[in-house]
């Protein structure tokens, strides 16, 4: 695992920004496509701001991209809490990508056919691959959670499916998600979080004892992957450095 503090959330957003440009790149010395899994929230929506600007709108390779989405709000494309139309607005729309390598969580059907289809759409996509995705985009909640793996539901403990739905009494709605085989099967996985909000949960993630049913982000380990904690000075702030 490394970590890297920056600053503030600007300053945060920058470096990432620049570190993702410069994996892609290399990435795509070695193979045809990437495959990048994208985060809702507002730290992710800062990044994917500066990725539609100069340089990046420019050198990074988007037509070789393949669009994922970590979790979904099962909600319209319509509705401005849907994650993938956040992307769409502040990213997507604004970058020469291929609409067919966007590959959303759909929200226009039962929330388990969603994940079913899901799930199927990866496991055609990845075949017989040791890894899955190239990159996954990761934001940590202040109680912990990442994704839509929140503390004390029985979707933490899921071991099988790659891809699960279920209703959370406490917003109310269906959520679909990546689980966390799946994701502990990617080459690097990045995990973004900014504010002193953070900061206690942040260090018993990284530095406290293990506890996934309290802090579902420690679930979060790649096998055979970089791990990466992009933070900022805040969150950071009752870490052990």
């Amino acid at each position: 695992m490394e970590l890297h503090i920056a600053k503030d959330p600007v300053q945060l957003s920058e470096n990432v920004a620049a570190w993702i440009s410069n994996y892609i790149l290399e990435v795509l010395q070695e193979q045809e496509r990437f495959s990048l899994v994208l985060s809702g929230g507002s730290t992710p929506k800062q990044l994917f701001a500066l990725l539609a600007k100069a340089p990046y709108q420019q050198v990074i390779p988007w037509e070789k991209i393949d669009f994922f989405w970590g979790d979904e709000r099962a909600v319209p494309f319509e509705d401005e809490r849907n994650n993938a139309r956040m992307a769409f607005d502040v990213l997507l729309d604004k970058v020469p990508v291929n609409p067919e390598n966007i590959h959303v969580m759909r929200t226009d059907i039962p929330p388990e056919e969603a994940a079913a289809a899901y799930e199927k759409l990866l496991k055609s996509y990845f075949k017989e691959e040791e890894n899955t995705f190239d990159l996954v985009l990761l934001g940590m909640g202040d109680d912990g959670h990442t994704l839509s793996l929140f503390p004390g539901l029985p979707i933490v403990h899921e071991q099988k499916a790659w891809v699960k739905a279920f209703f959370l009494k406490a917003q109310d709605m269906y959520r679909i998600t990546l689980t966390a085989p799946v994701v502990n099967q990617a080459s690097c996985v990045l995990f973004l979080a900014t504010g002193a909000n953070k900061s206690l949960t942040l260090k018993s993630v990284i530095e406290g004892t293990f506890d996934a049913e309290k802090y579902p982000s420690q679930l979060i380990r790649p096998q055979d992957g970089e791990l990466h904690w992009f933070v900022d000075e805040a969150a950071a702030s009752a870490m052990e450095i």
